[in-house]
């Protein structure tokens, strides 16, 4: 049996997806791996987020980085473009979870001109 929304009859959204672009961020932060690495991880611990093993971050030759913190039945993604200055941000987590917390550690601690942020219920 499925949790109903009040009159609505259909099923309450389990997760919530966010999604972001951190514009005009420093070179210099988009290429830290120890920051970005620290900030998944603060990221998570601020939404209450648990299950949480080690941020996998990746470093291509051009200086991107990717990175992910896999939790239980979440995540965490962020891209960085440091030739554009962009970081791309995405949470997806339970509606249960205040994952917007998790955005609030990356805004900040990245010093960036402006950001760009979408929420869009999923499940």
């Amino acid at each position: 049996m499925s949790d109903a929304n009040a009159g609505s009859g259909r099923p309450k959204p389990a997760y919530a997806h966010l999604t972001a672009e951190f514009v005009d961020v420093p070179a210099p932060q988009l290429g830290d791996v120890a920051l970005l690495g620290g900030l998944l991880v603060a990221a998570a611990s601020a939404a209450g987020l648990g299950g949480m093993h080690p941020p996998i971050l990746r470093e291509r030759g051009d200086g991107e980085i990717s990175a992910v913190l896999l939790l239980d039945a979440a995540h965490i993604t962020v891209h960085t473009l440091p030739g554009q200055r962009v970081l791309l941000f995405d949470v997806l987590a339970p509606t249960s979870h205040d994952f917007r917390k998790a955005l609030e550690v990356f805004a900040r601690r990245l010093t960036a001109r402006e950001i760009h942020s979408d929420t869009r219920m999923r499940g």
